[in-house]
C-alpha cells in the first residue's frame, strides 16, 4: 500500500483551506448587521359599527338570554375587537318594544363579554361591501327577580359598543 504523496497531502490542505474560508465569510454574512430607513403610509383606521343587539329568548324575572349582535368592519383588514360591553355614553342603553312601554329598564343588565379572553376578529371589506360578524353571546343580558308584570314576553334591543 502506497502513502499518500506530498501531492495528495497538500490538495487536502488546500481544500480545507478553502471550506474554511468559505465557512468564514458565509458566517460574516449571516451575522452582519445592517441599518438603514423605510417609510410605510398605513390608511387611517375607521371604527367598526355595531347593530343593536338583541336578545334570542324570551326573559322573565331572575332569568337570562343570549344577545346576539352583527360587527362591520369598513377597514381593508381584519379588525380584533376584544371585547363587547353595554354602550356607557348612550342615553338610553337598552329600548324594550312599544306594546311594552310600562317594563322598567332598571330590571336588566348586560355581562360584557370578550370570548373567552379571546375577542374576535372582524373580517374585512371585500369590494363595495364591509365585512361582517354575527356573534352571538351566551347568557349575556339578564332580568332582575324584582322586574315588573309589564315586562312578560317584551323585547329588548341594546346598545353596545366594541372596545379594540
Amino acid at each position: 500500500m502506497r502513502r499518500p504523496g506530498r501531492k495528495q497531502a497538500g490538495a487536502f490542505l488546500v481544500a480545507i483551506a478553502i471550506a474554511v474560508a468559505v465557512a468564514a465569510v458565509a458566517f460574516a454574512y449571516w451575522r452582519g448587521s445592517g441599518n438603514g430607513e423605510a417609510t410605510t403610509v398605513l390608511p387611517d383606521v375607521q371604527s367598526i359599527t355595531l347593530q343593536p343587539g338583541m336578545q334570542t329568548a324570551q326573559l322573565y324575572p331572575g332569568g337570562e338570554s343570549s344577545v346576539s349582535v352583527v360587527l362591520s368592519n369598513p377597514n381593508s383588514t381584519f379588525v380584533k375587537v376584544g371585547s363587547i360591553v353595554l354602550d356607557p355614553g348612550a342615553a338610553q342603553p337598552f329600548a324594550v318594544d312599544s306594546s311594552h312601554s310600562g317594563c322598567g329598564l332598571s330590571a336588566l343588565s348586560f355581562v360584557a363579554q370578550d370570548n373567552d379572553g379571546v375577542g374576535w376578529w372582524i373580517p374585512p371589506r371585500a369590494g363595495s361591501t364591509d365585512g361582517s360578524l354575527a356573534i352571538d353571546m351566551p347568557a349575556a343580558m339578564k332580568m332582575s327577580v324584582a322586574a315588573a308584570n309589564a315586562c312578560q314576553g317584551a323585547s329588548f334591543t341594546l346598545q353596545l359598543k366594541a372596545s379594540l
